[in-house]
């Protein structure tokens, strides 16, 4: 019998014999100790370093107006993103600026947090709105997880954005010339106003910024992870683009608003997004705001309603298909710029690791209107001395399926298109996800993936929840949305929704079986949109217990900004 104390007497044979046993055993051994050492080090690298987050918001963006979502306007890097990640067919917003602005950064309901209004609560758009202290924004929590945060672009929040807890910040707050901004900040202070003729455009600048941000990461804070916000102002009013961009587009919306929108319907259906019956276009729905100045100023080839196209006169045909022609080059320019973006985190080896999220605000917007510097009839169309707005024929398009515009909580001004890549964390390739969200899941959504501790969040429960599972495949989404902005109002509760016009009835639909909003089941079924309305006023006494500012509950609700953005 061998023990630890007795000599081994190795003879030829039995060398042989170690050699070809014990050694295969000691090399599998240590085979598998590097194994789980490699396995362990990957853990722990996983654990160590969450996901970047690449935060996009596009300002007025249409549903349908991507090439993933069936339109006509080339996309390719945002087409690539989706190709490579998700694509949400039921993603919604606030259908207005601000308030989705302020649900994206806070993970609340806007009236939660002071940033809009609604019956007994107080609160708008302004800077002067106070957020109470518990409604923290994004990058205070993801310091916690060892985060720098960054920001370009718009703001439209109250605070300055290194204030609200931001690394660095360019801050675009003149929205209304896109050549020469007159009022922009760089990490909180005031930058000298632009002049014309310099070269500035915003949504080069705005990258520019995202850019160069990423760039001073690299060198100085490679080891913690990013979250980066590029909120472009694009393509909202005024329509502004580069000639360049202009004559790209060419002579692509000669045929009018009619045909391409039954063009998209089309594409949308093969692309398996959404099918059903196409809305019906509504003529007699116009802006939200009456302007009548604006429309004296911008004369004759102006309209202010979503008519027939074969009815507009060859001077309406031309001025209308300039103002489409200069929105669609404002679309291709941000996804010019966006590639630029996702080719520094190529260049950085941050790109598999980093969670892209990409929507818009609201929906296409149908106003008109003139201010800024003006409009100058006699200025070539989409340049500086112009002030053009979509308006209702064409965002009628750009909302493609849907009925009505942003401002209205109806499908048309509240969902969005959502992409969703993240090469190291989501194995689906190209796949369109049915699940119901809202903005509001955001704020969860990177929390959860971020690791940031449960108790340092907040003390009022975010009303949405994680979309990460949905990240797996489509899941059955109850969690109810609750809507109200300027009158307009809706909450869905799985797949049942129920919505009102500003002073209008309410309407009931069934979204599984009728996505847009076509046929009214309100008198047909009573108890079930009974049921509803008594949960969306629930909904209100909750959020109104949490609200900064409360109101008299029988006021008449106003437009909560005098800028009308």
């Amino acid at each position: 019998m061998i023990n630890e104390s007795t000599p081994v007497v190795m003879t030829h044979n039995s060398w042989d014999t170690f050699s070809y046993t014990t050694m295969t055993r000691i090399f599998r051994t240590l085979i598998g100790g590097v194994f789980l050492m490699l396995v362990m080090l990957a853990c722990s690298t996983a654990k160590e370093k969450p996901p970047n987050v690449l935060l996009i918001l596009a300002d007025d963006l249409g549903f349908s107006d991507l090439g993933c979502y069936g339109g006509e306007i080339e996309t390719p890097n945002l087409d690539k993103l989706a190709t490579g990640g998700l694509r949400f067919s039921q993603f919604n917003n606030c259908a207005r600026c601000w308030p989705t602005r302020a649900a994206l950064l806070t993970g609340y309901y806007p009236q939660q947090v002071g940033r809009d209004n609604a019956p007994g609560i107080s609160g708008g758009g302004g800077s002067g709105a106070a957020r109470p202290n518990w409604a923290i924004l994004l990058p205070v929590y993801l310091k916690e997880a060892g985060y720098r945060s960054y920001h370009s672009g718009k703001w439209h929040m109250d605070g300055m954005p290194i204030e609200c807890g931001f690394d660095r910040s360019y801050y675009l707050a003149d929205q209304g010339r896109f050549f020469s901004p007159k009022t922009h900040y760089e990490d909180d202070r005031k930058l000298p106003r632009v002049e014309r003729g310099t070269g500035y455009y915003s949504t080069i600048k705005i990258a520019d910024k995202a850019i160069e941000h990423l760039k001073e990461h690299q060198v100085d804070h490679a080891g913690q992870p990013f979250f980066t916000y590029l909120a472009f102002t694009a393509p909202h009013f005024p329509l502004h683009a580069l000639p360049e961009d202009i004559r790209v587009v060419g002579d692509r919306y000669q045929a009018g608003w009619d045909q391409l929108r039954e063009k998209r319907w089309e594409r949308i259906k093969e692309i398996g997004m959404i099918t059903g019956k196409l809305s019906q276009v509504e003529p007699d729905l116009g802006p939200p705001y009456h302007f009548p100045d604006a429309l004296v100023i911008l004369g004759d080839g102006e309209v202010n309603r979503p008519v027939s196209w074969d009815s507009l006169t060859t001077e309406q045909k031309e001025f209308q298909m300039n103002k489409m022609t200069i929105h669609a080059a404002m679309i291709e320019r941000m996804d010019k710029e966006i590639g630029r973006v996702i080719t520094q985190l190529d260049v950085m080896i941050a790109l598999d690791n980093t969670l892209i999220v990409f929507l818009s605000d609201n929906g296409a917007s149908a106003e008109i209107m003139v201010r800024d510097d003006g409009h100058n009839p006699n200025a070539g169309p989409g340049s500086a001395d112009t002030y053009l707005c979509l308006g209702p024929g064409w965002s009628t398009l750009s909302n493609t399926p849907f009925r009505k515009h942003k401002t209205w909580v109806h499908e048309g001004g509240s969902c969005t298109p959502l992409i969703v890549h993240w090469s190291h964390g989501i194995k689906a390739r190209g796949e369109l996800r049915h699940t119901h969200g809202h903005v509001t899941d955001i704020v969860p959504t990177i929390l959860d993936l971020a690791g940031v501790p449960e108790e340092v969040l907040g003390t009022v429960p975010f009303p949405g929840r994680t979309l990460t599972p949905v990240f797996v495949e489509d899941t059955n989404q109850v969690n109810p949305s609750w809507y109200f902005h300027e009158g307009n109002r809706a909450i869905r509760i799985g797949n049942w929704k129920l919505v009102a016009a500003r002073d209008e009835a309410w309407e009931l639909f069934n979204l599984n079986e009728d996505r847009t909003e076509t046929q009214d089941l309100s008198y047909r079924m009573p108890e079930r949109m009974l049921e509803l309305e008594e949960y969306w006023e629930k909904m209100l006494n909750d959020i109104r217990e949490v609200a900064p500012q409360k109101s008299d509950t029988k006021k008449k609700i106003e437009v909560t900004t005098k800028n009308l953005e």
